[in-house]
């Protein structure tokens, strides 16, 4: 499994929201590169990034943020936040990003996808699923729509996609543990490679992902809260 730490910025500061609410932002620190450096240094292996501003505005914002990252960093780094055309998604690349996050535009223009994986390969292109209650949600979250999470990820399957960032609003940034049968759904009736995000708070909550067989597992508020230490989270699930 795994482990992605996860950098969201917003105004170029490292933040979190609870609940995806933009009006409930704590701000970490005010340089994302220095926290991208210590995850790099506890062992991670792949950065998790998104830029907020970007996901509700539908275009990239703190792309200076991502692009100083991605130069001092070398570890890949995966991006979601305001990409929703095929020049976004080269420009992310462009950067040195290892693959790109498309949420909104996938629920909006399901053919979209299918356009860029066939440019991109299913290697750049990973689905961001943002689901309350099951209901898919777009805009930063702002929004719900009328897909259901396993029929989205399904409809993305036909297109080639590979890998889905799998995260529950209610459980994000709560530090009350992931969503286990909703993800569990996911990887059950979908086969594809689930990332799952949302609410993971200890080792034991990662215990139950791995045993639900995700791919992979996103951590955000428990790292800067130091409820796990991402050293001893790296040793245990992925150097086994």
């Amino acid at each position: 499994m795994i482990l992605f730490p996860a950098i969201d910025i917003k105004n170029g500061q490292c933040v979190r929201l609870r609940q995806g609410s933009f009006q409930d932002v704590l701000v970490y620190s005010d340089i994302p590169v220095k926290i991208a450096k210590q995850w790099e240094a506890a062992g991670a292996s792949f950065i998790h990034i998104v830029d907020l501003d970007g996901a509700l505005v539908g275009h990239s914002v703190n792309d200076e943020a991502i692009k100083t990252i991605v130069s001092e960093v070398n570890i890949p780094i995966q991006v979601g936040g305001g990409i929703r055309t095929i020049k976004d998604i080269e420009s992310k690349l462009a950067l040195g990003i290892e693959r790109v996050i498309i949420g909104t535009k996938a629920v909006k223009d399901p053919a979209f996808i299918k356009e860029a994986v066939a440019t991109f390969g299913s290697r750049r292109i990973v689905i961001g699923i943002d689901a309350k209650d099951g209901m898919v949600a777009i805009e930063g979250w702002e929004k719900l729509s009328s897909y259901h999470a396993v029929n989205l990820a399904l409809e993305m399957k036909k297109y080639g996609v590979k890998t889905i960032v799998y995260t529950d609003i209610s459980k994000d940034g709560m530090l009350q543990g992931p969503n286990i049968a909703h993800t569990k759904e996911m990887v059950e009736e979908t086969g594809l490679n689930i990332i799952a995000s949302g609410g993971v708070s200890s080792l034991k909550d990662l215990e139950m992902l791995e045993e639900i067989n995700v791919y992979g597992a996103i951590m955000g508020k428990a790292l800067y809260e130091k409820k796990i230490d991402l050293k001893k989270a790296v040793h245990l699930f992925e150097k086994k």
